[in-house]
């Protein structure tokens, strides 16, 4: 019997926050940031998990990094920090019957807690891939990180999560991950 916390593919959705060219910029560690959100994207669309993503004032913040954007679907922009001010991102993982919730994006300590913190107001199980959020300065990305914990979100990484939702190498698409295991680890110098 699986615990709590762990999630599967079967019941856990991903949600991209606002990972925009402007902002981006400003962020150290941008293009490794990038590439773990990717790596969560193309792992969560191998496995069948449903992927949202969502914009911030796109008008001020400019429109999702390239890399990200043609990975997902349509983006609903806000003005609100939380994602759940859009009614139907809510909805949609609501209707698929994913309880649990993993956030990547941008900023940890904006749009990324105010979500979390709404999701966890709402009954979602709540994750948070570390090595997929980001923040301008390291202090807000640190606090956040740790407020979020005491909070009851759960913490995790890009690659455990993956593996998480593959649940083990007997899984039909464990070569596929593997190979983005490795993709993963040449772009990152590893």
């Amino acid at each position: 019997m699986a615990h709590p916390t762990q999630m599967s593919a079967q019941d856990t959705g991903l949600l991209v926050i606002d990972v925009q060219e402007k902002l981006l910029a400003k962020i150290p560690q941008a293009a490794e940031l990038v590439r773990n959100i990717a790596f969560l994207i193309d792992g969560a669309q191998l496995l069948g998990v449903p992927v949202q993503a969502t914009e911030q004032y796109p008008k001020g913040l400019g429109p999702t990094t390239a890399e990200l954007a043609a990975r997902l679907p349509a983006r609903p922009d806000k003005v609100s920090f939380s994602c759940c001010a859009i009614g139907e991102v809510v909805a949609a993982f609501r209707r698929a019957a994913r309880r649990k919730l993993l956030l990547a994006g941008m900023e940890t300590h904006v749009c990324v807690q105010a979500t979390a913190l709404d999701l966890l107001a709402l009954d979602f199980r709540v994750y948070v891939a570390a090595d997929a959020v980001a923040a301008r300065y390291a202090i807000d990305h640190d606090v956040a990180l740790r407020r979020l914990e005491q909070a009851g979100v759960v913490l995790t990484t890009s690659e455990a999560a993956v593996f998480e939702w593959l649940g083990g190498a007997d899984h039909p698409r464990f070569k596929d991950v593997s190979r983005l295991v490795q993709e993963r680890m040449k772009a990152l110098g590893a």
